[in-house]
């Protein structure tokens, strides 16, 4: 997942080093079955047999089904059907071996197909098929797994925190006793957050442009695709942060909030009451309305802009 991944126990009880263990297992499990950078991964596989029936891990057809869940509660907005798009892009490749500059690519992203996706599952016997066209699990696979390690440690702990990259989850009070104090990064690379929240027994998931772009054909793309067109969103922010009790479902909303870009994303939070706080391109800081409560400490914007 190119990330680093982090756990923290308070009052740990005697039986949470298995828990641990566990923790450790599913996010190996996600990322070995659901990695596009694999063609033997259970996730391209499935790409590959596109409408015949492919029998997949139990792991993967649920995160296939967490995207699917995804993409019908935002009408389509969320479309994890980029993956061709990526691809074009130059991002072919793990991050970690991405070239700051790709080749020419005679390639051209094209928008996801406006035909519904529909696909389909055979719990029953862990089969999926997922349609012509393939799709893409990063974003979601990794919120799956945070919100199912913080389940796995229920019961372990007086209170837990698992962290992601940019999606972490919690339950019960925090070090001072009573709210985790969780930072939001500045999505520009700046050393110092551009606010700090106070959560509880909920999760945090942010999507930004700034540590994931490269050039291709000599202009600068990033990896949140628009499906509308199939190229790098360009939206009029550099990122977006959103608290949810669910961390796949905020996963979803930041990827929703940044296509939505800097006009509308305050009335698609303020609409669903989602706390939420952006970065304009122009390096404002933003909150829904929401987030009001949460916010402990910010800057009205960042830096340098």
């Amino acid at each position: 997942m190119a990330s680093t991944v982090s756990v923290r126990l308070l009052n740990p009880r005697s039986d949470s080093s298995q828990a641990l263990d566990e923790v450790e297992s599913l996010f190996a499990r996600v990322e070995s079955t659901c990695t596009r950078f694999n063609p033997d991964s259970d996730l391209m596989r499935a790409n590959a047999a596109a409408k015949k029936w492919c029998e997949v891990s139990p792991t993967c057809s649920a995160v296939i089904a967490e995207a699917f869940s995804a993409y019908q509660r935002t009408h389509g907005r969320f479309d994890p059907r980029v993956l061709p798009a990526l691809q074009a892009l130059g991002y072919d490749r793990t991050w970690t071996r991405m070239p700051a500059d790709t080749t020419p690519s005679a390639a051209h992203p094209r928008p996801v197909p406006r035909r519904a996706w529909q696909p389909r599952f055979d719990l029953a016997g862990a089969r999926v098929k997922v349609g012509s066209t393939p799709i893409d699990l990063g974003g979601i696979g990794k919120g799956y797994a945070v919100r199912e390690a913080l389940e796995l440690l229920r019961g372990h702990a007086e209170s837990a925190l698992v962290s992601a990259g940019g999606d972490l989850a919690t339950f019960g009070p925090g070090p001072r006793g009573d709210r985790w104090l969780v930072s939001v990064d500045d999505p520009t690379c700046g050393q110092e957050p551009v606010a700090v929240l106070g959560i509880a027994d909920t999760s945090v998931a942010t999507s930004s442009v700034q540590r994931r772009r490269w050039h291709r054909d000599g202009q600068v793309v990033h990896h949140l695709i628009d499906p509308r067109t199939g190229t790098s969103a360009d939206s009029g922010l550099h990122g977006v942060t959103v608290v949810h009790p669910d961390n796949a479902v905020a996963e979803t909303l930041t990827k929703t909030g940044f296509l939505a870009g800097h006009r509308n994303i305050r009335r698609l939070m303020d609409e669903q009451q989602i706390p939420a706080v952006w970065v304009t391109a122009d390096g404002r800081v933003r909150f829904s309305a929401a987030a009001r409560n949460l916010v402990e400490w910010n800057v009205n914007r960042v830096p340098g802009k």
